[in-house]
């Protein structure tokens, strides 16, 4: 009886190695790891706006609607609840990729404002937390696509054949991934025009070539 066991249990263990069941575990951990990495590179961002915040009031006469945009959108960004099943749930997911992203064009209308003031570019604690910025916008563009690769590769596997028959049976969900906010426009294809100016008016059409008159029989 014994013996039989024994059998029995390694032949599940093959047929789990062989199905993609390993491959399943290590990939989850992956993608936990890549996620964790990315919560605290957008912590660190979140962590640096309010000495920018703080900076940027000292400068006279500084555009307040921007820097408003930018506490608001950091407010609504670190509001948003992450929990381990974000990863499984596409709509909490898409949440929270919407929340960055606005923190994300907030803060990019911020320092473009800043150029039209030279005190404000000249202060060097701006500036440094400027560079910090900038570095941590790196280090999420790094960690989201480390993210990406490897829920992609997750998500080919629960899709795949016969690997895709164990992720039923385990209940291995296709993971939400992030995707390209501006798609639409991205999509869309460039406006070429040749030899006019923009504003322009277009060239009257050449008229058409007179017909030859037909052939008498």
């Amino acid at each position: 009886m014994k013996r039989w066991l024994s059998i029995l249990a390694a032949f599940a263990v093959l047929s789990l190695t062989g199905c993609g069941y390993n491959d399943f575990q290590r990939l989850d951990e992956q993608t936990k790891s890549a996620w964790s990495e990315v919560l605290n590179q957008y912590q660190r961002r979140a962590d640096l706006i309010p000495n920018l915040v703080a900076t940027v009031k000292g400068e006279a006469n500084f555009e307040q609607d921007t820097l408003t945009r930018v506490i608001e959108a950091r407010s609504k960004a670190t509001a948003v609840q992450v929990t381990p099943e974000t990863l499984n749930d596409p709509q909490a997911f898409q949440r929270f990729q919407q929340a960055q992203g606005e923190l994300s064009s907030a803060l990019s209308r911020l320092l473009v404002v800043s150029e039209r003031y030279p005190d404000l570019k000249a202060n060097q604690a701006f500036r440094g937390l400027q560079a910090q910025l900038e570095g941590t916008e790196n280090r999420i563009t790094v960690a989201r696509n480390r993210y990406i690769q490897t829920v992609q590769e997750y998500n080919v596997l629960r899709r795949s054949f016969p690997t895709n028959l164990t992720a039923m049976v385990f209940n291995y969900d296709v993971k939400p991934n992030f995707t390209v906010q501006n798609e639409a426009q991205i999509s869309a294809p460039p406006k070429v025009e040749f030899g006019t100016t923009p504003g322009a008016p277009a060239p009257a059409p050449a008229p058409a070539a007179p017909t030859a008159p037909a052939a008498s029989r």
